[in-house]
């Protein structure tokens, strides 16, 4: 364990980097920030400090959005199965599988990186939306109780929706925002996320907006191709950092 100087400032550190990553590509910020904290703590305490940072963070993305009522109305299916995956998947961090879980979840962001990065371009027909939308909420939900990050399946699902660069951000902004009460409520249950954690939360806010202020810059200056290439290389480093677990 790094002495409290050293941790502070990894800490502020690792909060401006996942801002920045989320402000250029609309995800990544919990991927982050979970997998660099838990250098120096255990999963489910880095999920608990980034509550607060992810809660601003998204409810920020998803204002900024075009076409907020449309997006909700569209995808509320999705997010009554995040609410219940999660729910139904409390205890998975603090178990034994935590490690496995975060291990198979960056394979699965490095396949979907390779696709993404190849063109393949998967679609969701319009009929299918309201079976398929609450089953890949709760799968979305399980892996968030899993391992703290929001990311599979469910930014394969809204990219499969054909949605455009500010609508996706958008509903990604929404997805994320509802993962991420849910998990404060089960890991509050769980007695990780507490007073005194809440408040460390907190102060990871500052460098953690900073960071996205400084990425949305960067967003809003690149063009339609140059985000999505900036989308996909960044689910692959992501799912890369994640997966390097399965070889230490």
């Amino acid at each position: 364990m790094p002495d409290i100087p050293t941790a502070l400032f990894f800490t502020g550190f690792t909060f401006l980097l996942a801002g920045l990553v989320k402000g250029v590509i609309g995800l990544g910020l919990p991927t982050v920030a979970v997998g660099l904290l838990s250098i120096v703590m255990l999963p489910a305490q880095a999920a608990s400090l980034l509550i607060v940072p992810s809660l601003v963070t998204n409810i920020w993305q998803l204002a900024a959005g075009p076409r907020f009522w449309n997006t909700a109305r569209r995808l509320w299916p999705m997010m009554a199965g995040i609410a219940a995956g999660t729910w139904a998947g409390s205890g998975l961090m603090t178990g034994d599988t935590a490690d496995e879980a975060t291990i198979a979840l960056g394979f699965a962001l490095i396949v979907y990186a390779a696709l993404g990065l190849a063109a393949v371009r998967p679609s969701v027909p319009a009929k299918h939306e309201n079976w398929l939308s609450p089953v890949i909420g709760a799968g979305t939900g399980l892996v968030t109780a899993a391992t703290g990050v929001f990311v599979i399946p469910a930014v394969p699902y809204l990219q499969a929706l054909g949605l455009q660069k500010d609508d996706l951000v958008q509903a990604l902004g929404l997805s994320f925002t509802v993962s991420t009460i849910a998990l404060a409520l089960t890991l509050a249950q769980e007695g990780v996320f507490a007073a005194s954690t809440a408040a460390a939360s907190l102060l990871a806010l500052m460098p953690a907006l900073a960071g996205m202020a400084l990425g949305q810059w960067v967003r809003g200056r690149v063009s339609e191709r140059a985000f999505r290439l900036c989308f996909f290389v960044g689910l692959l480093m992501l799912g890369g950092h994640l997966a390097a677990g399965a070889f230490t």
